[in-house]
């Protein structure tokens, strides 16, 4: 059975998974990043937020996020999404990197609303919209995050950092690491311009502190 050991392999194994089919612009459905991704998921590996833990990966569209948790050893992970279409592309990944001889948790799909969460984990996972489209669903899916697990990791643009951190101590949490990416956003949509635009995005680690 083949082990994911390194952040170089795990990199190599999520750019290999399908991305959007058909991306919703209002949902904000970009491919994260395989390189960024393993670099977040390999940071929580390192600190023992991965291996042995159920995650949850909220607004999961293709898996990405979970599935590195799953390879570095996750129990669980709940992969969730209210596109249906996004979370047929992400069995489709869960099942190609099992064929693959990766040892993986148990996964559960689960197609509903961020508002309707309603399972725990230990930590979650998720590259949330940044509210270019809906205006405050970054702020909602933290919300939700943080009532689902105790420990967050999230990506938000860099220059909400103050506000964010501002936001967690009004619901009883700290942010315990900061990790700066220029997250690469590959052309999607037709209005694009440009074939790979970079925008200044940062992982955050949020911990409760109740």
């Amino acid at each position: 059975m083949n082990k994911t050991t390194s952040k170089s392999r795990l990199a190599i194994i999520l750019s290999r998974l399908k991305v959007f089919e058909s991306p919703k612009i209002g949902w904000e459905q970009y491919a994260t990043d395989s390189e960024v991704a393993a670099s977040m998921i390999w940071n929580a590996y390192l600190i023992g937020d991965i291996e042995g833990k159920v995650i949850a990966d909220l607004g999961c569209g293709t898996g990405i996020l979970g599935i590195g948790a799953l390879l570095l050893g996750a129990k669980k992970v709940f992969l969730i999404d209210a596109d249906e279409k996004a979370l047929e592309t992400a069995r489709e990944n869960v099942t190609k990197v099992k064929s693959e001889g990766y040892g993986l948790g148990q996964v559960m799909f689960r197609c509903h609303d961020i508002s309707n969460i309603k399972d725990s984990a230990d930590v979650v996972l998720q590259n949330p919209p940044f509210g270019t489209k809906k205006r405050h669903a970054d702020i909602i899916f933290l919300e939700k995050a943080l009532e689902a697990a105790p420990v967050v990791y999230s990506f938000h643009k860099s220059e909400n950092n103050g506000f964010f951190e501002r936001f967690s101590a009004k619901k009883n949490a700290k942010i315990t690491h900061v990790w700066p990416f220029k997250l690469p956003l590959k052309s999607t949509f037709s209005f694009h311009r440009r074939q790979i635009h970079r925008i200044e995005v940062s992982c955050l680690r949020f911990e409760k502190t109740d």
